[in-house]
């Protein structure tokens, strides 16, 4: 089958050969509709972050395709059903997957670093950790859910535990941030995006966003945000990664409210703890997404609450997959897949 083949950092992706994975016993091998093209890559491309398996490897986790096989003992997926494969892989019996929190699986295995990924023709996958994508969700664009959405949702539900009403303030209007836009909209939030591109805010906007703030424009962003919130934002998403932006975020937020750490980075944050003590803040970071949400987000998805189609804006076939990740270095479009 064709790959791109991540070799090592600071080098294009060179698109060739590789062996066609087979299924072993539990597992499905899929042939491969999309992949979404992420920042996390960029990670182990541009910043030398290492993999926990030694290239050369496949990277690729936001994975979507047709069923074309499967090992001995899978009675829960037929060849042509249509899956939505999660970034993250469970396994399902230690502790923190016995009390519900799979996403911080102690033995967590991902897509494109620990296994082999998606930018390639075939991906084999456990059959307990996939999804079924009804026919209303189309293969290329309901990829993304696999992460740019799920990542959000876990964000919003579990973490940010926003509600109806709540005001939410986004920093960071990448293709995470926009999603954290749309999902805490969905969840019945008022929202506001900030970020320095003023045609990101606007993307923010058509995904529900009641206003969108540039922070080159205000001398201080957290008075605005206080103003037009009444006190401060509920709850606060940071979805860049970036230690002043986590502060600058954590500063729009009101007494007794929430702060969310989505976006990674390996710097050091500095933040007030007497203003976390004395006001009783809270500041908790968010990682992927639980197995058992993924049900409920599929449905808002194909009932049309939240949107996919709209934020897969370039498209890509396998051998310029390079040039994707050139767009999204410059941040150019919302969401770039791949199709092998």
């Amino acid at each position: 089958m064709k790959a791109a083949i991540f070799e090592k950092p600071n080098a294009p992706l060179p698109i060739g050969e590789w062996p066609t994975p087979e299924p072993k016993a539990g597992e499905i091998l899929v042939k491969v509709a999309a992949c979404g093209v992420c920042h996390t890559d960029l990670h182990y491309i541009d910043h030398g972050v290492p993999t926990f398996k030694k290239p050369p490897l496949i990277l690729g986790h936001e994975a979507s395709g047709i069923v074309a096989g499967v090992g001995a003992g899978v009675t829960e997926r037929k060849e042509g059903d249509r899956v939505l494969l999660p970034a993250v892989l469970t396994c399902g019996h230690c502790y923190n997957c016995r009390i519900g929190r799979e996403n911080i699986c102690l033995n967590m295995k991902m897509f494109g670093n620990d296994v082999d990924g998606a930018y390639a023709e075939y991906v084999v996958a456990p059959a307990k950790d996939t999804f079924i994508l009804p026919d209303s969700i189309p293969l290329e664009e309901g990829s993304i859910i696999a992460d740019a959405i799920s990542t959000p949702y876990h964000a919003v539900k579990n973490r940010g535990q926003v509600r109806g009403g709540d005001w939410v303030v986004v920093f960071g209007c990448g293709g995470i941030g926009l999603n954290i836009v749309q999902v805490a909209t969905a969840f019945g939030a008022s929202v506001i995006a900030v970020d320095i591109r003023d045609d990101k805010l606007e993307a923010a906007k058509s995904l529900g966003a009641r206003a969108g703030l540039n922070p080159q424009k205000f001398e201080r962003i957290d008075k605005e945000v206080r103003k037009l919130t009444g006190g401060g934002a509920q709850v606060g998403f940071e979805a860049i990664g970036n230690p002043n932006t986590i502060a600058s975020a954590f500063g729009c937020v009101r007494n007794g409210g929430r702060m969310v750490v989505v976006g990674y980075t390996h710097k050091d944050v500095s933040l007030n703890a007497g203003r976390i003590m004395y006001r009783e803040m809270e500041v908790v970071g968010s990682l992927g997404c639980r197995p058992v949400d993924y049900p409920p987000l599929i449905e808002m998805v194909a009932a049309g609450r939240i949107k996919v189609k709209e934020l897969v804006t370039q498209k890509f076939p396998l051998d310029k997959l390079n040039d994707a990740f050139d767009k999204l270095r410059v941040g150019e479009g919302l969401r770039s897949v791949v199709i092998p």
